[in-house]
């Protein structure tokens, strides 16, 4: 977690010693308060696995749904030590947090928008081909195909995504080099990050607000259907992976 912090802004070495501080303690915290809540997760998902009918799309989008809140007491167990870290930002650090953005938007950029169509069709089958045997093992020639089928019908619009991280990022650094400006309180530089957050959970654009929405239940469908189209082998090692997960997790948690 600091290497990527430190990616963003090249910290000094005063701030990379508080941030290493910060970044230990939010981890403690993490282990001990959140991670015993995901294994409990992963333990309902696995007996969902296993339930002999069909999974629903909105199942799926509940689990969706779940997972999100879990979002919530992470930003706020994050925004003081954030909002101290982006205050002491100097404007070379964010002139390198601009190049950073430039950098990861170009990696996007070959992973999503490849310029042939067929060669961007093959590279989004196979990310989902790769998440769905990740959980399920070795996927056969017409579960792929369903998939391929599934994927090519999306809404997902990868030009759209870009466009809408790129608007967070000018967003950001706007922000932040506001609140520097106006010497802001801590509470107000944390009231305007809650902000930042939000927009980036919801967007403060009505057409990709509405675009979100079509893909995410497109998404829960995809999600059922696949599951559904498992055989019991493959439900067996879903529920094998989950479960190791779980114990994983708790015992980084120091629970059993």
């Amino acid at each position: 977690m600091y290497w990527w912090l430190d990616g963003y802004a090249d910290f000094d070495e005063m701030q990379a010693e508080r941030v290493r501080t910060e970044v230990r303690g939010f981890f403690d915290w993490h282990r001990a308060t959140q991670l015993p809540d995901y294994a409990r997760l992963l333990i309902r998902a696995r007996e969902q696995v296993l339930a002999p009918e069909p999974i629903t799309p909105e199942q799926v989008c509940r689990w969706y749904d779940d997972i999100v809140s879990h979002v919530s007491p992470i930003v706020e167990r994050s925004l003081p030590a954030a909002a101290t870290a982006v205050m002491s930002l100097t404007p070379g650090q964010l002139q390198h947090v601009q190049r950073k953005y430039d950098k990861v938007n170009a990696n996007f950029r070959d992973d999503f928008l490849q310029p042939n169509p067929k060669a961007r069709l093959k590279a989004a089958v196979d990310r989902v081909v790769a998440r769905t045997e990740s959980l399920y093992g070795r996927l056969d020639a017409a579960q792929k195909e369903r998939i391929a089928r599934l994927v090519a019908a999306s809404p997902f619009d990868p030009q759209a995504w870009l466009a809408e991280r790129q608007s967070r990022q000018r967003e950001t650094l706007t922000t932040v080099r506001a609140l520097q400006a106006e010497r802001a309180s801590p509470e107000q530089v944390q009231a305007a990050l809650r902000v930042l957050v939000t927009h980036v959970q919801r967007s403060p654009h009505e057409a990709y607000r509405q675009y979100g929405e079509r893909l995410r239940v497109y998404n829960c469908m995809v999600g059922a259907q696949v599951h559904n189209a498992m055989n019991r082998e493959q439900r067996l090692t879903a529920a094998d992976r989950l479960k190791g997960w779980a114990d994983d997790l708790r015992a980084m948690s120091g629970r059993r």
